[in-house]
């Protein structure tokens, strides 16, 4: 692996000053309450309204989100209108599956490193709930022969060809989560994981079991401030992550089928990721706008790394990307506070951190004299993730660098890692700091 330098070392620092998110929705087997744009704009709106300065005095917006509505085409600027940043406030939308989030944090730090902005509204969302259903090939080539037939004859012709199977959808998220160069669904590139590291169910289940307990206690002892309460269209709200299970057991987990592997596989539904809709969003600034507008600090992005590795062990892609980043910041385990790895699947976890202190693995795959030291588990997603929390693919990478800043704060500790696998065979990690008021 060729060292690479820090982007953000040789331009001005980049401090994150204030971010929000929505509670993070469970899919109900239909659409949520409340699209992705939806959640977006009222995530950000308490967000801005707690700032001192104008939501036009932002340079620009940038939101990660995977699969926006029809009526969300570059959910950025939607969003940003909405908010009130008026005409002149440039917004985009990035998309880097798992890691869209992330990257838009990214881009919005190296524009603010290398001088192009001062202060940037950047996150991610994603209602994975209202993934569509579309038609077939089959289904379409019929509604255009029919369409364009001009005669009587030639439109009962038509009809005459159509199908009852025709009619049978194509479910957008399925295909969303299915590689297409491999052939596997994510699912099945955690078995491929399991299996290649010798994580047995019981391992699976009993880390799926501390995700949701973890969440339970931060619940219960007001670690997720960085939530705002959202509204639906009929005046229900939603005041927190209702994915979590409190009452979940290693007996119900153990109860529950392998879904990708079946019958002798090890991937539940129990210990994988839920899929949900959320949204998150993080205040970008420079030292300049820091000053200019008194605002508080919440802590610095130092580095962000990115790789790439086999498709087929996408869930890998924490340590391609964490290793090479902690090398040229001198850094080992021990001097990282906290850690976020997104919680994909229980195994794609538990993988990484057996692959981070396998000498030959580190050796062979990431060309590194040695291996790094065990990553502690107490400081290891620390108030749940995935698993508890849900992955809306396009919010999960902001949600983990605000909560790990967050978590910073409250903890009076310095230095924390956020990393997500990104399906496509990729891996995303950021390095952050508390900075001292």
């Amino acid at each position: 692996m060729a060292a690479q330098p820090n982007p953000l070392a040789a331009g001005r620092p980049v401090f994150v000053v204030d971010g929000s998110r929505s509670p993070f929705l469970r899919a109900r087997g239909r659409p949520g309450p409340l699209h992705a744009s939806d959640l977006s704009f009222q995530a950000g709106r308490a967000l801005l309204y707690r700032q001192p300065f104008s939501a036009q005095d932002f340079d620009q917006v940038i939101l990660g989100c995977v699969m926006p509505g029809p009526q969300e085409v570059n959910i950025a600027r939607v969003v940003a209108l909405r908010l009130g940043c008026g005409d002149r406030v440039p917004a985009w939308t990035v998309q880097r599956n798992c890691a869209s989030g992330l990257q838009a944090l990214d881009c919005a730090a190296q524009d603010i490193a290398g001088g192009r902005s001062e202060l940037v509204l950047a996150g991610g969302a994603e209602a994975m709930s209202h993934a569509p259903l579309l038609f077939g090939s089959a289904m379409v080539n019929w509604l255009s022969a029919f369409s364009s037939a001009r005669t009587a004859g030639a439109r009962l012709k038509a009809a005459a060809a159509f199908r009852p199977a025709f009619l049978k959808p194509v479910i957008g998220l399925l295909c969303g989560l299915t590689d297409p160069i491999v052939g596997l669904n994510m699912g099945q590139t955690a078995e491929i994981l399991a299996h290649r590291f010798d994580i047995d169910r019981a391992m699976m289940d009993n880390y799926a079991l501390r995700s949701h307990q973890r969440l339970d206690h931060a619940q219960q002892n007001g670690h997720l401030d960085e939530i705002e309460v959202v509204y639906d269209s009929k005046g229900h709200y939603y005041p927190a992550d209702d994915g979590v299970r409190a009452d979940s057991s290693i007996e119900k987990l153990a109860k529950l089928k392998p879904v990708f592997d079946r019958p002798f596989g090890k991937v539940t539904a129990g210990n994988s990721a839920q899929i949900t809709d959320g949204a998150a969003w993080l205040v970008l600034a420079s030292e300049a706008a820091v000053k200019k507008y008194a605002l508080p600090v919440l802590g610095r992005i130092v580095d962000t790394q990115w790789a790439g590795l086999d498709p087929s062990q996408m869930g890998l892609g924490p340590v391609y990307a964490m290793a090479p980043m902690l090398k040229r910041n001198g850094l080992n385990s021990g001097d990282i506070d906290n850690w976020e790895i997104n919680e994909a699947f229980a195994t794609q976890v538990q993988a990484c951190l057996s692959a981070w202190q396998d000498e030959h693995f580190c050796k062979d795959e990431l060309g590194l004299d040695s291996a790094f030291d065990p990553i502690d588990e107490e400081r290891l997603n620390i108030d749940g993730g995935g698993i508890a929390i849900g992955h809306p693919v396009g919010a999960s990478g902001a949600r983990i660098v605000l909560h790990a800043l967050k978590t910073l704060q409250r903890t009076q500790q310095k230095r924390a890692v956020a990393s997500l696998c990104i399906g496509g065979g990729q891996g995303g990690a950021m390095l952050v700091e508390r900075v001292d008021a």
